[in-house]
């Protein structure tokens, strides 16, 4: 289910393949997707720099990302292991684990162009075993796990990334959206990647019988957005 790696024993890991996976280029269509951002600026529950920070920090504590997290972490480390029973007991939890069709829609539609994009470029044993050990959709996070794992990358630097980058992303929708300068994009990065290093750790150890959310402005947000009258985004 790994890949080999082409890291020396004793070497720093090759971190790349993951500024390729989780940069905005990367055909996964995430600049689609606003996690129903696109609503709570509707609503001016996001208007400026505070609200925006505010918004992004509840969801990578207690929301959708944070789940997502716990996710990925779990797929992990079930490819490291060659547990494959465990493996799709977390495919089927994560396709599942949505509180909106929306959201469903955001993690499966990019999951499944991340599995179709990385499985040409960056083959690994995983792509050949996911079909026959799975029949439904992947999720995002789990496929990124899966395929970090299976090129043997370091699970907190995968992690971190993977925070940053949703992060990352929801903050580019804000800029657009409210409209917010890239000096205001830039400081709510700045205190996003904060938060990623509090955050990031307590996902490497949570247990999936614990996985939830408290992030309810959120999930009620992508309800909303389903029938928003105009949109840009289609989360």
């Amino acid at each position: 289910m790994r890949a080999a790696s082409s890291v020396p024993e004793g070497a720093a890991p090759d971190l790349l393949p993951l500024f390729v996976w989780l940069s905005p280029a990367y055909p996964v269509g995430a600049f689609a997707y606003s996690h129903g951002l696109e609503w709570a600026v509707e609503a001016l529950e996001v208007r400026d720099l505070a609200s925006l920070t505010g918004w992004v920090d509840d969801l990578l504590r207690h929301g959708g990302p944070f789940a997502d997290a716990v996710l990925l972490a779990h797929a992990f480390r079930a490819v490291e292991a060659r547990d494959e029973p465990r493996l799709v007991d977390v495919l089927e939890l994560a396709a599942a684990f949505a509180p909106s069709r929306e959201r469903q829609m955001e993690t499966l539609n990019q999951g499944d162009a991340f599995i179709a994009a990385t499985k040409t470029a960056w083959p690994a044993p995983i792509f050949e075993r996911l079909s026959q050990i799975w029949e439904g959709r992947v999720a995002y996070p789990v496929a990124v796990g899966m395929t970090a794992a299976a090129h043997g990358l370091p699970l907190e630097a995968t992690l971190g990334a993977f925070l940053n980058a949703v992060a990352a992303n929801l903050i580019s929708a804000a800029v657009r959206l409210v409209p917010l300068g890239q000096t205001d994009g830039n400081r709510a990065l700045a205190a996003a990647t904060m938060t990623v290093r509090e955050v990031a750790p307590l996902a490497l150890e949570m247990p999936l019988e614990r996985i939830g959310g408290a992030a309810l402005r959120s999930d009620i947000a992508s309800m909303r957005h389903e029938t928003q009258y105009t949109r840009l985004f289609r989360s």
